[in-house]
């Protein structure tokens, strides 16, 4: 991070606001937001005689991981027929959670300079 701030403090107040209003334009459409992780696992199903039982388990399934108070995760099964949807949902929200936190840090650099505007 403080790498990124260096490399920040180099640019010129019209190079900092320039990359913030290209980093803004590169944000998809809010409504896609999809917030947390997808991951893959097998399942027992606990009855006597299935396969399961032996160690041949069913899956596997896709489950998307999402973040709760105290460290805890709800696991959301997604159907295999919107797998792909949800992963670039996901992968949307990663780009975009990333273009806020640079477009954040240029704000940070452009209050440090004191050329926020209000």
């Amino acid at each position: 991070m403080a790498n990124k701030q260096r490399d920040l403090a180099e640019l010129s107040v019209r190079q900092l606001r320039s990359r913030r209003r290209r980093l803004a334009r590169s944000l998809a459409d809010p409504e896609t937001t999809l917030r947390g992780a997808l991951l893959n696992q097998q399942r027992r199903c606990g009855k006597p005689g299935c396969r399961c039982a032996t160690g041949e388990l069913h899956g596997p399934y896709t489950y998307l991981s999402v973040g709760r108070s105290a460290g805890q995760a709800r696991l959301l099964y997604v159907p295999a027929a919107i797998a792909d949807a949800v992963r670039r949902r996901v992968e949307l929200t990663e780009v975009a959670e990333a273009a806020l936190a640079a477009i954040s840090a240029i704000n940070l650099e452009l209050l440090a300079r004191r050329e926020l505007e209000p």
